[in-house]
């Protein structure tokens, strides 16, 4: 397996890196880093960001490198850094160019090459070009990352493999085993996308891989082209979060197109949530571990139930995955709490609308307000029982079996979430069982990006793994049901399981960035924003857009000073604009296209 133990967390084993004077690998802290915005040949403002980054509470900081004047340039930074007084490790970021990494190699801790596009040009010896670099970074004690990203595979490996995990892994393996054959070792490795289930299922093989061959290089873990505000931190927290809970990940960084202050602090409170993780708070059942799907998506096969015609609400089979609003701590639930979940009441009966939850659960509330057309999940109208970890004897499921109607509410109550409902849904697979489950989970954190970032990593985990029919999010009232409920639509949203809201994949802006990245993805997404379903692409430009917004249907890119091109999937139709015209044009074609 990928991990030591998918019931228990435990950090997997690595060997230490250096990066200048801070230390990477499992005997260390996860890492924390972000990524300059500047250009690098503005010496001031990008030591002035630097130190922005370091008084935020980065371990390292990355700064584009497009060529070999911006990565000479690293050496005025870096004096500059030091004279002031700041220790923090730099990382030269390089695409296209081995020219600018050999030139940074001696001028920075660190260098992240992209493999599918370090040296693939027509003529040029791939293996050549990377044992120079491997040398030179011999040379000077500098450390490397090999940064596979999903949208930029190499065309040799998009030939082979396809855009897939499988590719991505093997796009890093063959770097990797360059590595070994030289006995160079401060490798770090990272298969970024911005898919999170593409993210997961990649590092997961790729720690496999790794296991198969004897490496133990330290993983980088990210998720690209994230975006910005809830959307971006649930995204981000979903798929990092997932790989945290397996024991994976050394350094991370949050992706988002805001202040730099703002993905460290995201990043933070995400390795505080898994840094004392109870290793076994959870009674162990036996289990077998071959049946976990590690490495593809399959939803866990469960059969529908809805409870009679005129409760519209089904759960389970070939259902979506569905948002349930838990009002059971209310001592009474009337008209008032329906109204706030989004639904209207005409001429007595309920009518939903864009945003309200699928179900709403009342448990042993009393039930004072009008139930003509409200999916209610209640006692009266559907057989359900409540389950946690600590009751997954034969018995009960064996009683399951025999009663597949029946709905269960696994309750997640332990600090390892993750451990509790695999036991459950492991158990059932052996079992054959196929009863509909509800996730259910209990918060009593009142910073609500904490709370999000934990919902996201609680929930999104089991939805990248196939598992649950239904999210349901239980507080004592501090935050507002519907405010759970938008969330719970956002967490199935970033594990792609439930397609709600227009998705925008935006890049969090460096050097090579062409204009406000933060300003135009605003314009783009008051001017979108209903376009529900679709996934829309916002890059700062040419050399990394059009690649790795592979998973958009439309996209907005940089394409020089003022410039902008317009993209739908990897085509670009639409070149040149001058971007004050750019989101309009964006727009209209959307529309165009739409009514063809």
């Amino acid at each position: 397996m990928y991990c030591q133990d998918i019931l228990r967390y435990r950090r997997r084993k690595t060997h230490e890196v250096l990066v200048g004077g801070v230390a990477m690998g499992s005997e260390h802290p996860i890492r924390l880093q972000s990524m300059t915005t500047t250009r690098t040949d503005d010496i001031q403002a990008s030591v002035d960001q630097c130190i922005e980054i370091a008084q935020a509470g980065s371990d390292y900081v990355r700064l584009t490198a497009q060529g070999v004047k911006e990565a000479e340039a690293l050496t005025e930074i870096r004096t500059e850094l030091r004279r002031l007084g700041y220790k923090i490790p730099l990382i030269a970021d390089i695409h296209f160019n081995p020219a600018a990494a050999e030139a940074a190699a001696s001028r920075v801790e660190k260098i992240r090459i992209n493999p599918g596009n370090f040296a693939e040009a027509k003529g040029v010896d791939l293996r050549e070009k990377f044992l120079h670099l491997l040398d030179l970074c011999t040379q000077n004690r500098t450390a490397l990352r090999i940064g596979v990203n999903h949208g930029s595979l190499s065309e040799r490996m998009m030939d082979r493999y396809g855009d897939t995990p499988e590719g991505m892994v093997e796009s890093a393996m063959e770097y990797l085993r360059i590595c070994r054959e030289v006995g160079f070792k401060d490798v770090v490795v990272s298969l970024k996308s911005s898919n999170t289930r593409v993210m997961v299922q990649a590092y997961r093989w790729m720690v496999e891989c790794m296991n198969q061959e004897g490496m133990s290089y330290p993983l980088h873990l990210g998720v690209t082209e994230a975006g910005e505000g809830e959307d971006g931190r649930l995204k981000s927290a979903v798929g990092i979060g997932t790989l945290l809970s397996d024991g994976l990940g050394d350094t991370l960084r949050v992706s988002l197109t805001e202040d730099r202050a703002n993905e460290i602090d995201v990043a933070a409170k995400l390795v505080d949530y898994f840094e004392n993780r109870a290793e076994a708070s959870v009674p162990m059942y036996p289990i077998r571990a071959e049946l976990f799907p590690a490495y593809r998506y399959k939803r866990f096969d469960t059969q529908e139930v809805a409870p009679s015609p005129e409760r519209y609400f089904r759960l389970g089979g070939s259902h979506p995955v569905a948002v349930i609003a838990d009002l059971s701590h209310l001592t009474d639930v009337d008209n008032v709490h329906i109204e706030a979940l989004g639904f209207k009441l005409r001429e007595g009966v309920w009518k939903s609308a864009d945003g309200c939850p699928d179900a709403v659960f009342i448990g042993e509330s009393n039930m004072q307000a009008e139930t003509a057309g409200l999916p209610v999940l209640d006692a009266d109208a559907w057989d359900y029982v409540q389950l946690d970890a600590h009751h997954l004897e034969d018995e009960v499921l064996d009683w399951l079996r025999q009663n597949p109607g029946m709905v269960v509410i696994l309750e997640l109550q332990s600090d390892h979430p993750v451990a509790e409902y695999r036991s459950y849904f492991l158990r059932a697979a052996e079992k054959g069982l196929r009863n509909p489950v509800i996730l259910r989970r209990g918060y009593s954190e009142e910073d609500w990006e904490s709370m999000q970032l934990m919902v996201a990593c609680d929930f999104g985990s089991a939805f990248l793994d196939g598992y649950g029919d239904a999210i349901m999010i239980q507080t004592s009232g501090v935050h507002a049901a519907a405010d759970l409920v938008k969330l719970s639509y956002g967490v199935l949203q970033a594990s792609r399981v439930r397609f709600t809201q227009t998705e925008y994949i935006s890049c969090p802006g460096c050097g090579r960035t062409l204009f406000n990245l933060r300003e135009t993805l605003a314009q783009v997404k008051a001017a979108t924003r209903e376009l529900k379903g679709l996934k829309i692409a916002v890059m700062g430009c040419i050399v990394n857009g059009p690649g790795e917004m592979a998973d958009a249907d439309y996209g907005y890119v940089g394409a020089g000073p003022g410039k902008v091109s317009l993209y739908k999937g990897k085509e670009c139709v639409q070149k040149n604009i001058p971007q004050e015209a750019a989101v309009q044009t964006l727009v209209d074609y959307i529309r165009k296209d739409l009514n063809k």
